[in-house]
């Protein structure tokens, strides 16, 4: 398996390579030269495989020979013999019809640890015997930061800059982040909003300077096999709905647009997906996308769903290039121009090609409703981000069962959850003493000389 950039210009990579790369150097995403499948029987021989199973079945077409199935395997039950599931991402009943698939059971509560718990243990594999040393910089809206530092905290060759907007994330997902004190681990506050960080980020990737410097690797989903990890769990819960026999329906929260672009990857490798639902908060540069074709930035909203408070979708990109016939070259035109005006229109082949997709833009009170109906009718007590994503699947007549991805423990938006059910969740044992930790982090002007200063001071040259 080779890895080409979305752009066109950078070279291929095999998996190991594009592990620690995360960015391609033209500025572009990483996907494979050619999506695997999976045939009806095969998926069919899922249903009765544990988690760890399941994810080298659907990971190994994707690993090459970088990884022995057996080395896989070893990872996989390391990665998820931390989560508090034996499961890892079990599925809960609310109706007849529609299901939740928890996906909260790793350390950090998030989804974010399905991926990222076993991209921890590929980097230190990937280096270990090498003196190659990582310098991650990643931005986060909220989850991701907490399960990069998680999963990298104390690992050897790697260091890790991790920006997050300051005071646009939950105090939960903060201490989260800045309460881990292990020497490699550099927390970032910077003055302004996701959409700022992240664009950091990519500035620090494509900077000669900066980049010819450093040994630049990524945590956010720009990286690869990030989510490659994502792909399994939902074979893990299709299969267990019926899949191959019966076609299942996901709804899922989405601003960076890498959880849904997994559910598309499952869907071109054989699983029978009858429709990815892409639910949106009032930032609905996506729904507006899908919908009508207009992928424009509008002004950032700060909501009870920070994870969700994204203008720039930057794996959308992934999903253009896939639908406009793999032409890097087109595609790095349509993003240039989308970087210089904010505003792009989908192509006839993109809007058309998007058939898979169903969008939905769900505000405030139609999110508080669907944390309060799950609570009443099903006794499930859900976060912020999943209940847009009921929402979104409520609203969606489907004749297949419905699954919504939910994507963080309802204790990280403790004021939300009880704002809309009057029940406090508690946050779980395990980091039941998160708020007597003591935090460590610096908060920076959200300019490339500040944040690129700072972390030239403390990072390792490349050797």
């Amino acid at each position: 398996m080779r890895y080409v950039s979305t752009r066109g210009a950078a070279p291929a990579l095999d998996f190991r390579d594009v592990t620690l790369a995360g960015l391609a150097s033209d500025g572009g995403l990483y996907l494979p030269d050619h999506w695997p499948s999976l045939s009806r029987e095969a998926i069919a021989g899922l249903a009765n495989l544990s988690y760890v199973d399941t994810a080298v079945a659907v990971m190994t077409p994707f690993v090459g020979d970088a990884l022995t199935p057996g080395e896989l395997k070893a990872l996989c039950a390391q990665a998820y013999g931390r989560f508090s599931h034996a499961a890892v991402t079990p599925l809960v009943q609310l109706d007849h019809d529609r299901w939740l698939l928890e996906l909260f059971h790793g350390p950090t509560l998030a989804f974010k640890d399905v991926a990222l718990q076993l991209l921890g243990l590929l980097f230190e594999r990937f280096l270990a015997g090498s003196d190659r040393h990582l310098t991650v910089v990643g931005a986060t809206s909220g989850d991701t930061g907490s399960a990069a530092i998680d999963a990298l905290a104390g690992r050897a060759g790697v260091d890790i800059f991790m920006l997050h907007p300051a005071g646009r994330v939950s105090d939960v997902q903060r201490r989260q982040m800045t309460t881990v004190l292990a020497p490699n681990v550099h927390n970032i506050a910077i003055e302004g909003d996701f959409d700022a960080a992240q664009a950091l980020v990519k500035r620090m990737f494509n900077d000669p300077g900066f980049a010819g410097r450093f040994a630049l690797s990524a945590v956010n989903s720009i990286n690869w096999a990030r989510l490659m990890a994502q792909v399994v769990y939902y074979f893990y819960a299709a299969v267990r709905l019926g899949a191959p026999e019966r076609s299942v329906a996901f709804s899922v929260p989405t601003g960076n647009f890498g959880d849904v672009f997994a559910g598309y990857v499952a869907a071109q490798m054989g699983l029978p997906v009858a429709k990815l639902i892409v639910a949106t908060n009032v930032n609905d540069i996506l729904h507006r996308a899908i919908s009508a074709g207009d992928y424009s930035k509008g002004i950032v909203q700060q909501t009870p769903t920070p994870s969700m408070d994204i203008q720039v979708s930057s794996n959308f990109e992934r999903l253009l290039y896939d639908l406009g016939a793999r032409d890097g070259g087109a595609l790095a035109a349509q993003m240039q121009g989308f970087e210089s005006s904010g505003a792009m229109r989908l192509t006839d082949s993109q809007h058309k090609g998007a058939a898979l997709f169903a969008s939905d833009r769900v505000d405030l009170d139609d999110m508080t409703l669907a944390m309060r109906w799950a609570y009443e009718h099903a006794g499930q007590v859900i976060d912020p981000h999943t209940a847009i994503a009921l929402a979104a699947a409520r609203r969606h007549a489907s004749d297949v069962p419905v699954v919504t991805l939910a994507t963080a423990h309802p204790a990280k938006f403790r004021d939300a959850v009880e704002r809309a059910t009057g029940q406090r969740p508690a946050l779980p044992g395990r980091i039941g003493d998160l708020f007597e930790r003591e935090e460590r982090f610096v908060t920076l002007p959200g300019t490339f000389e500040a944040v690129t200063d700072y972390i030239a001071a403390r990072a390792v040259p490349r050797a």
